[in-house]
């Protein structure tokens, strides 16, 4: 049985929670915001702002997730082999948080090229007006896709956690161990 790990189990856990909605209210709140501010040019300005004041936080907060992860997945090595389910888990996981990160990254880039642009009029944060630039507007629609799918992929994130809590449980990890020790015939 795995010892406790609380150090790696918080940085994991507040920096995926921050990381989620942060970017959830960044797609509602601050691309939501700017598609009401008046005049049209100065709305990408808005959400720039928004995003780049979130941006070194939103590091810091992966960087503390992705750390805890890696404490916890250290800790519980012997877990992760012995318990029936518990490895094919975190590789589902560790999948889905390579997606986030580069969902992530991506959006970043994306929205360094809408700060380059500078004072261009658009409709929000990721909608593009008739006279937006196309090299901007093209952006935006990625961006756009973008905004919902980082909370997607860390919520899942956030609901794998909570499976792999369960797993923990004594029956599911007595279970588990019996299950990987026995052949199937038995087990059952």
């Amino acid at each position: 049985m795995s010892q406790r790990n609380t150090i790696g189990r918080s940085l994991s856990e507040v920096g995926l929670a921050a990381w989620f909605g942060g970017s959830l209210m960044g797609a509602i709140g601050v691309n939501g915001a700017a598609a009401e501010v008046d005049p049209q040019d100065q709305r990408a300005r808005v959400a720039n702002a928004g995003w780049s004041r979130w941006t070194p936080v939103n590091l810091a907060a992966i960087g503390a997730h992705l750390v805890g992860a890696a404490i916890l997945t250290a800790g519980n090595k012997g877990r992760i082999v012995g318990q029936k389910n518990v490895a094919t888990t975190s590789i589902a996981k560790t999948a889905v948080t390579a997606g986030a990160l580069g969902a992530t990254a991506y959006a970043r880039v994306l929205g360094q090229k809408m700060i380059s642009a500078g004072d261009v009029p658009v409709e929000g944060g990721t909608d593009p007006s008739a006279q937006t630039p196309d090299d901007v507007a093209g952006a935006q629609r990625k961006l756009s896709a973008l905004q919902w799918a980082i909370p997607a992929l860390t919520g899942a994130l956030l609901v794998m956690d909570a499976l792999m809590g369960e797993q923990q449980r004594p029956s599911q990890a007595s279970a588990g161990l019996v299950q990987r020790i026995l052949p199937d015939s038995l087990a059952a």
